[in-house]
């Protein structure tokens, strides 16, 4: 019984250390596509196992998880648009930024290709033949994939806001797809959400353009910087931040592939 009684101080401070190990939790900010495509949920509990951090992760588009970040309600930010990744960093806004991956954009669209432009070589010129021609679905919502749509209609220029074959739908890049499916329409989708939902979602569509370098499909990682915000975890965000540009972070990213065997995301921290 004397054993036990000296034992118990030193319980309780290992039960407290311990419970405050396993509760520490970050907010990251981050796109519908490292979600939908089901990254989060395969490298996360390797990252939680290692350190103890639990991650939350809140999805929305690029621009809406930027701004969580600038406001302080989050510690982290993981998204894919590097000239606003990069501007924030300037403005103060985030501080550690590190490219972690890549993939591309494609074009998907009905089987039946009603502007017939599988086969060519430029997604700009392919949206221009789709304007008029056939539906496009954009996904309106100021995220990495809209930054990367406007941009291809702008290079031929063309302002396709309140034409009558485009629709702004404001949703994440599944639900995008799953409209554009109903409606018979084209949209520009990452490639990891079309591999990890095409057939989950059964989407009665095709890849009808890839492989144009402008659809280079960047992603980094930045934390949330401490001295605009003081409550944010820096600490944890940085080790969050450290690990996935390890060689053990790039290795899991490296190693998440869909059913079919497809890898989706390519490591590429320097």
């Amino acid at each position: 019984m004397k054993k036990i009684m000296l034992l118990l101080p030193f319980l309780l401070i290992l039960t407290v250390v311990g419970s405050a190990f396993a509760q520490s939790e970050i907010i990251c900010s981050s796109t519908t596509s490292t979600e939908n495509s089901g990254l989060f949920g395969y490298i996360l509990p390797l990252f939680e196992k290692k350190t103890g951090i639990k991650v939350k992760v809140v999805a929305r588009g690029t621009g809406a998880a930027i701004e969580m970040g600038k406001r302080g309600d989050a510690d982290v930010a993981f998204v894919h648009a590097k000239e606003q990744e990069l501007k924030a960093v300037e403005e103060g806004f985030f501080v550690n930024r590190h490219d972690v991956m890549y993939n591309d954009f494609v074009i998907i669209g009905p089987v039946d290709d009603p502007a017939k432009i599988k086969g060519m070589k430029s997604a700009a010129e392919a949206l221009r033949k789709i304007s008029g021609t056939a539906s496009f679905v954009s996904r309106g919502d100021n995220s990495g994939t809209n930054t990367k749509e406007l941009s291809l209609w702008k290079k031929v220029g063309i302002e396709p806001k309140g034409q009558k074959w485009y629709l702004e739908v404001g949703q994440g890049m599944e639900k995008t797809q799953r409209i554009a499916n109903e409606k018979r329409a084209y949209t520009l989708t990452d490639r990891g959400t079309w591999l990890a939902t095409k057939d989950k979602d059964k989407l009665e569509m095709v890849l009808v353009l890839e492989g144009d370098p402008v659809l280079f499909n960047q992603y980094g990682v930045m934390a949330v910087n401490p001295e605009k915000h003081k409550h944010v975890k820096y600490k944890e965000a940085t080790e969050f931040i450290n690990w996935l540009i390890s060689k053990e972070g790039q290795q899991a990213i490296a190693s998440f592939k869909d059913a079919l065997g497809n890898q989706l995301f390519y490591p590429n921290a320097k």
